[in-house]
């Protein structure tokens, strides 16, 4: 990923709200963008992020090596919270050159892709990988990475209306005007899926695409500064054009990450399987999901920033 890159909240809240129920398969999303139901999957997961798919093995079958860096540092505790081991890669004094890698390691997966909070415990077995690290890297991280986060992106806004409705009842109109919310996982591939299949936001300069071809499509992308709400409401709700899908290049299709998805992405109709789409209008200022007027929608803020309130979790 590129280093000159912001995360939008404001793009990816836009993305969630035009979300299709369907028929395919429970860990994949729809959205309707435009006139066009486009999917979000593991293939569009694989080609942006670049993570290896395959089957995962049974971790509960890895034991803590002893003496390794979860004794050494952690002193072998049974529950290690993430903001514990981020203690520990910044307090830094390794005994060893390799406790180094080893520890950034697991902080990079835990906070950049899987996004855990300071107080989420750290998967033990993790540690027992990390020993070997070409083990380490063999592991199929996009498949585990994946699940986390297609989870919290297909349940980010369970609820939120009522919440949202319940406490202005409560506390007033005036006074709740905001109701916020997290999505965990790496937040980026989301907002890069958007780039992928939005032109209009590279055109409107919501996203700056390179013009050098790389793999994964992640690293195409710049994100300098985070557009503005009325910018995005323009290309989202009155002149939304979209690609139905992603389709894999032959660069891709050989690479060594791609070899562990079993379906092909680029024969897959992504209309085929939606159950409603006739009570949403294209341009339908609600989305799929019903949400309150404009003057009541939670908007973070004035037209001069991202306009919502969504918090990415991972990939910072």
């Amino acid at each position: 990923m590129q280093h000159n890159m912001k995360f939008s909240a404001g793009i990816v809240h836009r993305l969630l709200i035009r979300e299709l129920h369907h028929d395919g398969p429970e860990d994949e999303m729809r959205f309707l963008l435009g006139k066009h139901s486009v999917r979000f999957s593991k293939v569009e997961f694989c080609l942006i992020t670049g993570l290896k798919f395959g089957q995962l093995p049974d971790t509960s079958t890895f034991d803590v090596v002893q003496n390794g860096i979860h004794q050494r540092y952690l002193e072998g505790r049974d529950e290690v919270e993430f903001g514990e081991l981020r203690a520990v890669v910044r307090t830094g004094g390794f005994a060893e050159q390799y406790d180094a890698v080893k520890l950034c390691l697991l902080y990079m997966l835990n906070w950049i892709l899987m996004g855990l909070d300071e107080r989420e415990k750290v998967p033990l077995w993790q540690f027992c990988l990390i020993e070997n690290l070409d083990a380490f890297d063999a592991f199929p991280w996009g498949a585990h990475v994946y699940r986390r986060s297609i989870s919290s992106f297909k349940h980010a806004l369970d609820g939120r209306r009522e919440r949202f409705e319940k406490r202005q009842r409560e506390k007033g109109v005036e006074v709740h005007k905001v109701e916020t919310y997290n999505i965990y996982g790496c937040t980026y591939a989301l907002l890069i899926f958007a780039f992928e299949v939005i032109p209009d936001l590279a055109i409107e300069d919501c996203g700056t695409r390179r013009e050098i071809e790389l793999s994964p499509r992640i690293l195409k992308w710049e994100l300098s500064q985070r557009p503005r709400g009325d910018k995005l409401d323009s290309i989202f709700i009155e002149r939304m054009f979209a690609r139905v899908k992603l389709v894999p290049t032959p660069v891709e299709l050989a690479e060594r990450y791609y070899e562990g998805i079993e379906e092909g992405g680029s024969l897959y109709d992504a209309d085929a399987d939606v159950e409603h789409r006739t009570t949403v209008e294209p341009n339908d200022t609600e989305g799929p999901y019903s949400r309150p007027s404009d003057t009541e929608y939670p908007h973070s803020g004035p037209s001069d920033t991202d306009g919502s309130d969504v918090e990415g979790r991972g990939s910072q």
